[in-house]
């Protein structure tokens, strides 16, 4: 795996938010007004690849139910009515590192901690709402499987993140 000069950690203070922009101006808004506030009330928690506090790609994780039966066939025939999971809240790579193949590693950041929280309290999911329908190709593309159609959510069962992840070099972190 060729080493990024990024570092994966946490969202601080410290760090430059002001100058991300990914393209999407909700995403770059969301960074800059609302992580920290989502973090201090734990709703929330927001990470970002950064050189030194440079803020150039980020993502926020957060814990979610969904109801068994909102999930496609195969997945809802058993188990609790309510299914514990980790919703992939945001993903943005400023639009200064796009077209690199990036993306595909900041999600693996992003499974890879999620996974690890799956590990500690449980959960069977992982949740994305795909903010436009080339994000929804792009969390397709990567094995997530999207409800009833006209959905924008789509879902991968953590068993199936872990299997992938074994197979995937993920960025190093620094926490």
């Amino acid at each position: 795996m060729t080493t990024l000069p990024y570092r994966s950690e946490r969202l601080r203070e410290a760090h430059d938010t002001l100058h991300f922009h990914c393209g999407t101006e909700g995403l770059d808004e969301w960074l800059t007004a609302s992580a920290m506030g989502a973090d201090r009330s734990d709703t929330a928690r927001t990470f970002v690849w950064s050189n030194r506090s440079l803020v150039v790609a980020y993502f926020a994780l957060c814990p979610h139910v969904l109801r068994r039966s909102t999930l496609p066939g195969r997945w809802n025939r058993t188990g609790p009515h309510e299914i514990p999971a980790i919703l992939l809240a945001k993903l943005a790579l400023d639009g200064a590192l796009h077209g690199r193949g990036l993306g595909q590693q900041l999600l693996v950041d992003a499974l890879a901690r999620a996974s690890r929280a799956t590990d500690e309290v449980g959960g069977r999911v992982v949740v994305v709402d795909a903010i436009d329908a080339p994000a929804h190709s792009f969390y397709a593309h990567f094995g997530f499987t999207s409800l009833p159609e006209g959905s924008t959510r789509l879902v991968m069962r953590t068993s199936d993140v872990r299997a992938s992840l074994a197979a995937t070099p993920v960025l190093g972190e620094d926490e």
